[in-house]
């Protein structure tokens, strides 16, 4: 079965970007362009994961992160964090908010797809 990932980016361009990347592996891919509106979507559609920017207006990819895991029947899915925020702070802030993978931009699509695999397992 094909695995569905949610892309949450405010640019436009790194998106899509991302989406190439998943698509080419064989991903579905649903977008986002905020933190709120991803919220929406995971409600909508449960996706088997989520790659997200923090850096966002409104609903920061952190913020996003910590709703999802207080909701139970959103807990479970694991979020990998795509930024260009690349400090130690930044990283044990992430993780503890939640993200299972944290990736700094720019970067290649098989750092993307390898922190895929080490969450998927």
């Amino acid at each position: 079965m094909t695995k569905t990932v949610l892309v949450v980016d405010d640019v436009k361009s790194e998106q899509e970007l991302i989406c190439h990347f998943l698509e080419q592996a064989g991903y579905n891919v649903v977008t986002a362009n905020d933190g709120s509106e991803a919220i929406a979507k995971v409600q909508a559609q449960k996706p088997d994961l989520i790659v997200t920017d923090l850096v966002m207006p409104e609903v920061t990819g952190l913020e996003m992160c910590r709703l999802l895991k207080k909701v139970p029947s959103t807990a479970d899915i694991p979020i990998i964090a795509c930024t260009t925020k690349d400090r130690k702070m930044d990283k044990m802030w992430a993780k503890k908010q939640g993200v299972a993978a944290y990736i700094v931009k720019p970067f290649q699509g098989e750092q993307l797809l390898d922190a895929i695999q080490s969450i998927a397992a």
